[in-house]
């Protein structure tokens, strides 16, 4: 509810769509329904599904058509408990809220998902609601006994530490259990109700004992919690944690769950999660399942729980979902021929040529020869990739040879990728032809894993992104953030007109704010929208940001004053691959020692700030900014490229090349055109290893008064 997030700003500008509230019991829904028909010029409706049926619909529809025909006044209708409507009552108010006659807020303790009218889930917003932390539930208890009019502030309560621990434990997130319990608390220890003001109550530990029990442990086989802790017992499994994977199964079998559900999920499991990472998972989950089927309970739990350690402790990997990727491509494109060699011959060979050219593995080195066996025009693609554990890791090595040299009798990939930072400006990025499959757009999606687990963004919070190559990072925030709001300061106008235009298919509460930044680098154009731009961001993320800047710590110093965390990932072209490095043993001693003396002065150069530092000073500059330094990882990617004739005459004989000035620098006129002949004569058409670095770091900003 705070500044900038999607629900205030929905409530405040009385825009709001139909929603669902979901969650335990006494984490607010209701209230916030009773905050919206507060503050909403609308009309509102309260139900509650236990008590109303559709008869009570029917009449709320009835007024609220009369309403917006006779008064264009719109009804808001609140449903607490929606999900016990059954599906006939639900889908009485299906059209009413598809023509805008009513807007729905449905409050649920259930999935919504599986308890509500799909139809009206797709046409509401969905807000989870989290159980309250203890410091939460805390304030709430304060506000209770320090409130004259609404609580106990006109006597003098005092509850003891031991008994404000308990209750608040207990209560275990329910805001409603806590005040209730509360409640009982203080009116049985006073003399009499209601007390004079004034009146000293004590609560102690036992009085707070007594006014609150435990809650029970629910486990319902087709509601939430059957789900939820099957949720629970099959992450533990995926995540190798057997002492978790062990409680959580034995609470399901304790609670009278199926145990051959529980097997079916560990077989799905063995080769969802494990696969060939340890083939031998299914072999001893089935056998497991056999031979509880011969046993029984209560013995067939050793069966249980052999089969759930083993999978809980085996190497893991997801690659047969490589599988479901190649499913839809099949689905997505259109029908493709077999390759005329992989056709059957035995029919059509000597009519129509099908098998010529077929190449019989089995007649070569280690049973394996380099030949085309997708379609034409998909070759290079990649639905399996092997995982590095297990016996998964033992093959990934000979898999990703063969397809290296798989990729050299198919036709290359063109992958766009940023230009080399000596490159002179050009109407077009350079265009890299990479062999190596696995390497495509690597060190993009590694920066966007990295910078987002780094970043442990919570649904509601608000996030700025500035720099350049941020269309990935926006996307993937608005997705980390649906509750939230996600900014943009774009360097490229181009790229920010480019990203507008995609966020323009979102609703206005959920899309992006682009704008170019100002002078100050952090903070929008002058000219902007001050009304939507918040004042305050819970996380900015820089990507390309800083590095060329010699206001480096100016700019993150303006950046602390705005926000509680920041991410920054910097390319470090200092750390990158050089030409000389790339062809040490490829160029003559003479033109080898000119490159590198031509690459010393653009490397070297202590007043360039795109090559003036390394990945350790990142670090540096958060610190002199006045953050506090969590972490710093620099991301290194090396991937096969092919350098071509237009790469090397651009950074050498083009027009304000840099790479091409130094070399004159160093050794003359004529010598740049010279060192291109020479570049292209040792290159060739075969592939050098580039190497690329990324500086990833993150920190906190101090908080008041540390």
């Amino acid at each position: 509810m705070g500044e900038g997030r999607l629900l205030r700003r929905a409530i405040a500008a009385d825009m709001l769509s139909s929603v669902i509230f979901a969650g335990p019991p006494g984490t607010g829904k209701t209230t916030l329904a009773r905050v919206i028909a507060n503050t909403t010029s609308s009309r509102f409706v309260s139900l509650n599904a236990v008590l109303s049926g559709v008869k009570e619909v029917r009449a709320e529809i009835e007024i609220a058509r009369e309403q917006m025909t006779l008064h264009q006044r719109r009804t808001i209708l609140f449903v607490d408990e929606v999900h016990r409507w059954n599906k006939a009552q639900q889908d009485a108010l299906l059209p009413w809220v598809e023509n805008g006659t009513v807007v729905l807020i449905g409050a649920t303790t259930e999935n919504p998902f599986f308890e509500v009218n799909a139809a009206l889930v797709s046409r509401s917003r969905i807000f989870q609601l989290r159980p309250l932390s203890e410091a939460e539930l805390r304030r709430v208890m304060e506000q209770a006994l320090n409130d004259p009019i609404r609580g106990y502030g006109s006597l003098k309560v005092t509850v003891e530490p031991d008994a404000t621990n308990h209750l608040i434990a207990v209560a275990d997130g329910d805001a409603r259990s806590l005040l209730n319990a509360l409640q009982l608390a203080v009116e049985t220890s006073a003399p009499a109700m209601p007390a004079p003001p004034g009146t000293d109550v004590t609560v102690s530990l036992a009085i707070a004992e007594e006014s609150i029990q435990a809650k029970a442990l629910l486990y319902d086989r087709e509601g939430d919690y059957h789900y939820d802790t099957i949720s629970a017992f099959i992450k533990s499994l995926r995540g190798s944690d057997p002492d978790a994977a062990l409680y959580w199964m034995a609470r399901m079998v304790a609670s009278g769950e199926d145990p051959r559900f529980l097997f079916r999920r560990m077989l799905i499991l063995a080769s969802e999660d494990v696969g060939l990472a340890d083939p031998q998972a299914l072999v001893v989950v089935e056998a497991a399942a056999r031979a509880f089927d011969r046993v029984g309970l209560p013995e067939g739990q050793f069966h249980l729980a052999q089969a759930a350690l083993y999978l809980a402790t085996c190497a893991k990997s997801n690659s047969t979902l490589g599988y479901f990727d190649a499913r839809a491509s099949v689905e997505a494109e259109v029908s493709r021929d077999v390759p005329r060699h992989l056709r059957d011959g035995n029919r059509d060979k000597e009519g129509f040529g099908h098998g010529e050219g077929y190449l019989y593995p089995h007649a070569y080195r280690d049973h394996w020869v380099a030949q085309a066996y997708l379609p034409s025009g998909m070759q290079g693609r990649l639905f399996y990739t092997p995982s590095r554990s297990g016996y998964e890791g033992r093959i990934a090595a000979d898999v990703e040879r063969r397809r290296e040299v798989q990729l050299s009798v198919v036709t290359d990939d063109d992958i766009e990728q940023e230009i080399l930072t000596f490159s002179p400006p050009q109407d077009a990025r350079e265009r890299w032809l990479v062999r190596l499959s696995q390497s495509r757009n690597e060190l993009v999606q590694t920066v966007r894993d990295r910078v987002f687990a780094a970043a442990d963004l919570q649904r509601h919070e608000r996030v700025l992104i500035a720099g350049s190559r941020t269309e990935t990072l926006v996307w993937e925030a608005v997705r980390c953030v649906p509750e939230g709001l996600v900014a943009a300061l774009v360097d490229d106008p181009k790229l920010a007109e480019q990203i507008a235009f995609h966020a323009a298919k979102l609703d206005a509460l959920t899309r992006p704010l682009i704008m170019t930044p100002g002078a100050s680098g952090i903070d929008p154009e002058p000219d902007g929208p001050p009304g939507e731009w918040p004042s305050r961001f819970e996380l900015i993320i820089g990507r390309n940001w800083l590095h060329r800047r010699g206001d480096r710590v100016t700019m993150l110093r303006r950046a602390a004053e705005i926000t509680d965390r920041i991410v920054i990932a910097e390319p470090a072209a200092g750390s990158a691959s050089r030409l000389s490095e790339v062809l040490s043993d490829r160029l003559a001693l003479p033109d080898r020692e000119i490159l590198e003396k031509a690459e010393r002065r653009i490397y070297d150069d202590p007043t360039d700030a795109a090559v003036n530092w390394g990945p350790s000073d990142t670090g540096a500059w958060l610190s002199d900014a006045g953050f506090e330094v969590v972490g710093m990882e620099p991301l290194t990617n090396v991937s096969a490229r092919v350098i071509s004739r237009a790469d090397v005459t651009g950074w050498l004989s083009a027009e304000g090349s840099r790479l091409g000035a130094a070399v004159t620098e160093v050794a003359g006129t004529g010598a740049a055109e010279q060192l291109t002949a020479a570049i292209l004569a040792a290159l060739g058409t075969e592939s050098v290893p580039w190497r690329s670095v990324v500086a990833l770091a993150w920190g906190r900003a101090p908080s008041p008064g540390r």
